[in-house]
Formats: structure tokens, C-alpha cells, sequence
């Protein structure tokens, strides 16, 4: 391995453990000094978990946001000069540097986790806290590495604080680094339901769920049987993760997490709150029996894993302490207020394909589900206004999971969102006030998962038996629907559609789709050769920052398919 000072991502990873001293360091923390007690591993798995916000705070650049926009279900949207949005829809490029806040926070948080993993055994606490500390380490860093192999394929894989300069992976590397980052955190996390535990944190079950998704992709989109098991170090191994081994763990967290099913599908979403649902037609039954949304938290048995938001959110700190994907999500100006309420302001991101609504309405005519997940204006609202704000890609369908929600305060006022009321932030700021925590793994999907692994029809029946649709018998097609339905806006459609093969088909499917350009008429076209041509270029990983790419001296390539002409996004 050639070892020199690295990229911009080095100097990231340098930020922490500047200013070694040979000797004793009396004025701030080092290698030295720290860690060295119990608080000084709390803080430093704490500096772990607060880089999930981190790539919150520009949610455009992220993993969930680009796998929600590139998918068949929603369009790319936003204003006529969002070009960013567009792009990544079309498998386009519209920056040099389109992801680089995003691929430094994902470093950042692996370099967290790798001091972590050198350390913590310095540290003067007791063998279980430990464990879970280096479990939770494992944990966050297999995450990491999990969305980055996704969104990118083969990226440098380092596992220590050391700089350095080294080429793409082997993608089976780094798939055998996350399984075994996977497997030591089933081993060393807690066997304890998962509401004795401090809500946000890595879990056992959380971990067995995790492995179950990046097993499916891996062994999907790879076309393998089984997944490499690294040995930790980063080095070629004989091991693997079987199926068998996989669904063992799958089974152990249905069973034993204490993870369940909410009663009703609505009350998972933020729009059936206690300050809204009295005046949202859709949920105003729920107000009317006191059975409103469960609030984030454990008392939503629904959150395996979720990134932490909190009220505390300033434009001086971190605005990722705030769900920023509400915001970007959000109605165009001119749209947010009393004629689209519940539904709040934003930036007018990933409007939904129309094709998903007629294809649903077509499969499951009585699947209450439809009408949870995305909002019809020309059903829910009054003078919904077409190109509000110079909204581009609109169809009349957004989807209402992960969207701003407003509601009235006891004089009648309407607020920018209902967190101003639920969690008492004083200043009610549109852009910072959307405190509900961001869903990243939910129990739905692990039934699902556990279906799809054993080709068993018992989790996805459950999962409609929820929303009181009949039973249906396993097969591929039927487990294909239902995670489309149960988990659509979820950033999981994207996933699923590369790793089942079904990827240029579907995405082609959005050609021709009637939508508004500035509140004319118009219809989806083929930028850049079309969807499936770009996807076939591409396989549907995006390109990494050109800065990191020039920083490392020729050692680290382009993804290919980019660079090219039909690479870069022109615009409307």
C-alpha cells in the first residue's frame, strides 16, 4: 500500500489527532491523554453518531436523497435552477464536486470509528460497556461503508487513523469488511429488547437487520450466493456470510427485539400528530379516538434504526440536527400554507411518477396505503398552484412520509411546522423546525427482508394483514409489489430495482410521463440517451468528488460512466 498524505479526505481525518506531543499534553485532548475514561468513550462513540446529522444537514448530496430521486417512483424536481435535483434523477451530473460533502462525512465518521476501535480498550470501563461501545463502533462503521458501496461501488477501504492514499477497493473487500463489522457488532451489542435501550443507538437487532439488507444487495446485484466475511484488516479471506446464517439472525430479531408492527399504517407518519389530525381529514378519526401518531422514540416500535433530530437545531451548529430532507421535500412557495395544509414549504424535491399511483391503484384498489403515502393535490387541496415558484417535473403527487407538516396553535395561527407545538421550539423556523427523527431501517422492512430470504409468505403477510388486505402465497413478484407499497419514499425502491435486475426496464418507464415546467404542460424526455442508457453506463453508481479524485495524484479513478458528454445535465 503506498502510504502519503491523502486527498481532502485525510486532512479530515487529521482534523482530530492534530498536534501529537511525545509528551505529556496538559491543555487539550490527544492520543496522549484521550481516551482514557468512561466519559471519554461516551463522547467519542458520541462524535460517531453525530455525523448522521451531519450529512443531514445537506440532504441533496446523501445516499437516501439520491436513492429516493433516482428511482422510478419519483422525478428529480425543484425550481428550473435546481439542476442538482434533476441531475441525479437522470444519472447526470450537474457539479464536479455534486457528493463531496456527503463522502466527507462518511470518512469523517469512519475515521471516528476507526480511532474508536484503536482505543477504547484504554479506557476505564467495565467489559459490557465496552462491548457495546466497540459494538456500536462496528455498527456505524459497516453503515458507512454500506452506503458509500452502494452509492459509489468500489471506494478506498481504511480501517485505521493512519493517512493514506489508496485506490478503489476490491468490492468484495469492502463487502467482507461490512460483514464483519456486522457480525462482531450481533456478537458484542446487548441481547436486551430494544426499548431498554437509549433510542438512536445501534442495536443487536439493528445490526442482524443491516446484515439482511446488505446481504440482499450484495448477493443481488453481484449475482452471488453468499457474501464475503472479511477478516478486519481488510485482506482477501476464504470466509462468507451463507444465507442460512443470515436468516437465522433475521429470525432471532422478528422474535426476540421486542420490535413490532404499529396498529395502524398512518400513525407511523408525522402528519397523524396530536396538533394536526384534528384538522386533516384523512386522520381526523384518529384525533377523534385519542390514537395519534407514535411519537419518534422508543415508543415507536416501528424504529429499528433512526438518525437522531432534536429541537436544538441553529444555523450556528449544525442545521442536520433538524430533519433537513422535510424541508427539500416540501411544497414550492406559493404552495405550504392553508390551501395544501396539512402539507408545509420546502424546496419541491422528487415529485412522485404518477405511474406509481395508477400502478398501485391497479394492484391493491383497496390498500389504504396509497393515500397514506402520497398526497393527490387535485383530491387533498384547494388552488394547488402548477409551478409555483418555478417548480419543474411536477405531476400533482408528492409523497407525504417525509414531508412538512404544519399545524394551528390554540389562537388559530398556522405554524410553520407542528414540532413548534410538539417539542416547544420557540421560534418556529420553516427551515429548522422539523424535529422528527429520519427512519433508517423500520421493522415492516425486516418482515419483508425475512420473506424474501426464506420465500416464505408469513412477514409479508403480516405486514398486510396491518393494513387489512387478504393473504397472499409467496412468490418473487408478490414480495416485489409489497416492499414497493409498504416501503415506497423510504430509500429503498432505488436499491431493491439494481439489485433484482429490473433497474433500465423500470426507469425507462418515466419517458413520455405528462408533467409541468413552470405551469406548462410538458413530458418527461431522454436526457443524456434516456434512463436506461445512462443507467447501462453507470449501473447506477454515481461519480465521486472530482477534487478527491485530483487530490490523489492519479490513485483514486472516476466511477465510470462519468466524465463524458452524455454525462453532464443541460437542464429544461
Amino acid at each position: 500500500m503506498k502510504k502519503i498524505i491523502l486527498m481532502a479526505t485525510a486532512a479530515l481525518m487529521c482534523m482530530s489527532c492534530e498536534s501529537f506531543l511525545d509528551t505529556d499534553n496538559l491543555t487539550k485532548k490527544d492520543t496522549t491523554n484521550f481516551p482514557s475514561t468512561a466519559e471519554d468513550a461516551n463522547q467519542m462513540v458520541t462524535g460517531i453518531y453525530s455525523t448522521l446529522n451531519t450529512a443531514i444537514s445537506a440532504p441533496e448530496r446523501s445516499y437516501f436523497y439520491v436513492a429516493e430521486l433516482a428511482s422510478d417512483d419519483r422525478f428529480g424536481g425543484g425550481g428550473e435552477n435546481d439542476k442538482l435535483m434533476q441531475a441525479i434523477d437522470k444519472l447526470m451530473n450537474s457539479e464536479p464536486d455534486m457528493f463531496k460533502s456527503f463522502w466527507e462525512a462518511r470518512y469523517r465518521g469512519i475515521f471516528r470509528a476507526n480511532m474508536a476501535l484503536e482505543t477504547l480498550d484504554n479506557c476505564d470501563v467495565d467489559e459490557s460497556t465496552l462491548n457495546r461501545y466497540k459494538g456500536e463502533s462496528h455498527f456505524l462503521r459497516a453503515y458507512f461503508y454500506h452506503e458509500l458501496a452502494e452509492m459509489f461501488g468500489e471506494v478506498p477501504l481504511v480501517l485505521t487513523t493512519e493517512a493514506v492514499n489508496i485506490p478503489r477497493t476490491d468490492i468484495d473487500l469492502i463487502y467482507g469488511q461490512i460483514a464483519y463489522d456486522l457480525k462482531q457488532a450481533i456478537s458484542l451489542l446487548p441481547s436486551v429488547k430494544y426499548n431498554t435501550i437509549e433510542s438512536g443507538h445501534a442495536t443487536k437487532w439493528a445490526a442482524e437487520a443491516l446484515m439482511a439488507r446488505v446481504f440482499l444487495f450484495y448477493t443481488g446485484f453481484y449475482n452471488k450466493s453468499e457474501m464475503p466475511l472479511g477478516d478486519g484488516i481488510g485482506e482477501a479471506n476464504t470466509s462468507s456470510v451463507t444465507k442460512a446464517e443470515v436468516v437465522g439472525w433475521v429470525d432471532d430479531c422478528v422474535a426476540n427485539s421486542g420490535h413490532g408492527l404499529i396498529d395502524d399504517f398512518r400513525r407511523i407518519w408525522a402528519y397523524s400528530n396530536q396538533y394536526t389530525a384534528p384538522e386533516y381529514d384523512f386522520v381526523k378519526d384518529l384525533a377523534e379516538s385519542g390514537n395519534t401518531w407514535v411519537v419518534d422514540g422508543n415508543a415507536n416500535p416501528e424504529h429499528v434504526f433512526v438518525v437522531k433530530c432534536s429541537k436544538m437545531a441553529d444555523w450556528g451548529t449544525i442545521t442536520g440536527y433538524s430533519n433537513q430532507y422535510l424541508i427539500h421535500f416540501g411544497l414550492r412557495a406559493d404552495n405550504g400554507g392553508e390551501n395544501t395544509f396539512p402539507f408545509g414549504v420546502g424546496w419541491g424535491a422528487g415529485p412522485v411518477n404518477p405511474t406509481l399511483w395508477t400502478d398501485w391503484e391497479r394492484a391493491e384498489p383497496k390498500d389504504i396505503r396509497r393515500e397514506a403515502s402520497i398526497l393527490d393535490v387535485e383530491k387533498e387541496t384547494e388552488n394547488f398552484i402548477y409551478g409555483a415558484d418555478k417548480q419543474v417535473e411536477e405531476a400533482g403527487f408528492w409523497q407525504k412520509k417525509f414531508l412538512a407538516i404544519r399545524a394551528h396553535d390554540n389562537d388559530g395561527k398556522l405554524m410553520n411546522t407542528f414540532a413548534t407545538l410538539q417539542w416547544g421550539r420557540e421560534d418556529d423556523n420553516f427551515q429548522l423546525g422539523h424535529v422528527q427523527d429520519h427512519i433508517v431501517i423500520r421493522f415492516a422492512d425486516v418482515l419483508l427482508m425475512q420473506s424474501e430470504l426464506k420465500e416464505d409468505a408469513t412477514g409479508m403477510n403480516r405486514v398486510r394483514a396491518r393494513v387489512g388486505l387478504p393473504e397472499k402465497a409467496y412468490s418473487l413478484d408478490a414480495i416485489k409489489n409489497e416492499r414497493r407499497f409498504e416501503l415506497a419514499f423510504e430509500g429503498r425502491r432505488w436499491a431493491d430495482i439494481r439489485r433484482w435486475g429490473d433497474a433500465p426496464t423500470l426507469l425507462d418507464r418515466q419517458l413520455g410521463v405528462a408533467i409541468y415546467n413552470r405551469g406548462a404542460a410538458d413530458v418527461m424526455k431522454p436526457f443524456g440517451g434516456g434512463y436506461s442508457a445512462r443507467y447501462n453506463e453507470t449501473k447506477g453508481f454515481f461519480p465521486l468528488p472530482l477534487s478527491e479524485v485530483d487530490l490523489s495524484d492519479g490513485v483514486l479513478t472516476q466511477t465510470p460512466g462519468w466524465g463524458t458528454p452524455a454525462a453532464e445535465y443541460p437542464g429544461w
